[in-house]
């Protein structure tokens, strides 16, 4: 994908910075991005995912619906697809003088704690999730962290999201901007839901091992044998209690940027669309994102993880009852501050994990985001790191 022509880019850049709610996304092997934008008002905040029900507009929602992280959903006042056609609807735009004198905030930036410091923060979280799990409470939890990164001020959140979609075809890339969700950029390789009509699609992905010089491994070990049967008998259970004639494919291996991981797909026939809020809020967080038992592995998080994940592991992606609808697990994202962004990654934990393997794990994921930050910003452990062809 080519960057679009400069005053694009510019109006694109600017909207990260504006009143404006938009988002920007490209689905998985294709070439075009599509654009939502809401012109005027705020944008819609709800309460409970089941409010999603019969909705239409662009959907970012966080892990935890609170008061500081909202689910919010933003009204298509204007759709384009493709370049010329998003050029085309951002020229019209009657406030586009307005956004060209855009500038970003100047927030004072947090103090950066160093990775061994990072490891230390992770290695205690993760004493505290090992224990219960040994003491079979859980069957899995998932453990994630993040890390802050500065970025200078000629950083273009449009140039990073047209990198992601150059390096990785297989995932769904989007750049979401709300005043009341923040600037969020991601590329994540897990279908939350998608379909039409009747007919639907869900995944269950979990088990993560890194690429081997452009060769895809295959042999799994019992840990993420078990994280992905977890996940796949869960996201079974809630795809027949909404569906019928389902089929499944897998698991098997697929690739998403330098690792790869367990899937299975669910294909199913829905009994009632109008209750599409319903079906995701069984949904999510799925054990990928979250444990079992769910309720109580979520509530284990909030009170355990030792930080707030905000819109990581939340989900994101169109909705459309009426149409097509295509929503994801919010994963291998960053939050982008003025001088910061704040990259999220989290792995499954069960009784067998050990705390080393997952912080590499960890690593691995934060990787996705970290190479696509700036064009120069790719350290010398980076330098070895092919992108996806």
């Amino acid at each position: 994908m080519n960057l679009p022509d400069i005053h694009t880019q510019k109006l694109l850049d600017c909207l990260t910075h504006s009143r404006l709610g938009f988002a920007l996304y490209r689905l998985p092997w294709t070439d075009e991005c599509y654009l939502v934008l809401q012109t005027s008002g705020d944008v819609e905040q709800l309460a409970d995912i089941q409010e999603l029900n019969e909705k239409k507009g662009f959907v970012m929602a966080p892990f935890r619906i609170s008061e500081e992280h909202p689910l919010v959903l933003i009204r298509p006042d204007v759709t384009a697809y493709d370049w010329n056609e998003i050029s085309e609807a951002l020229s019209s735009l009657e406030c586009v003088d307005t956004l060209l004198t855009c500038k970003s905030r100047q927030n004072e930036l947090s103090p950066f704690v160093s990775e061994e410091t990072d490891k230390e923060q992770y290695t205690r979280a993760f004493g505290r999730f090992i224990t219960p799990l040994q003491e079979k409470q859980f069957q899995k939890l998932v453990l994630s962290r993040s890390s802050a990164r500065h970025i200078g001020d000629d950083f273009s959140p449009l140039g990073a999201f047209v990198r992601a979609c150059n390096n990785y075809p297989r995932m769904m890339i989007y750049l979401c901007h709300t005043p009341a969700s923040g600037t969020w950029l991601g590329s994540t390789p897990e279908i939350l839901l998608s379909g039409q009509g009747k007919e639907w699609h869900t995944v269950a992905l979990a088990g993560t091992m890194p690429m081997q010089d452009e060769v895809m491994p295959t042999n799994w070990d019992k840990k993420n044998q078990e994280e992905q049967g977890y996940v796949a008998d869960y996201i079974r259970r809630i795809a027949k209690k909404f569906g019928n004639k389902m089929t499944e494919k897998g698991p098997y291996t697929a690739r998403a940027g330098q690792l790869v991981h367990l899937k299975t797909d669910f294909y199913f026939l829905l009994k009632n669309t109008d209750h599409i809020g319903d079906l995701l809020q069984e949904l999510h967080p799925t054990p990928a994102v979250c444990g079992l038992p769910k309720e109580e592995a979520f509530q284990f998080i909030l009170n355990n993880e030792g930080y707030d994940r905000s819109y990581y592991s939340g989900f994101t992606g169109w909705l459309d009852t009426e149409g097509h609808t295509d929503i994801y697990v919010n994963l291998r994202c960053m939050e982008i501050k003025p001088g910061e962004a704040i990259l999220y990654a989290g792995g499954g934990i069960l009784a067998s994990s050990e705390v080393e393997s997952e912080w590499v794990e960890t690593g691995d994921k934060m990787n996705t985001m970290r190479s696509i930050l700036h064009p120069d910003f790719i350290s010398k452990q980076m330098e070895t790191i092919k992108v996806e062809e």
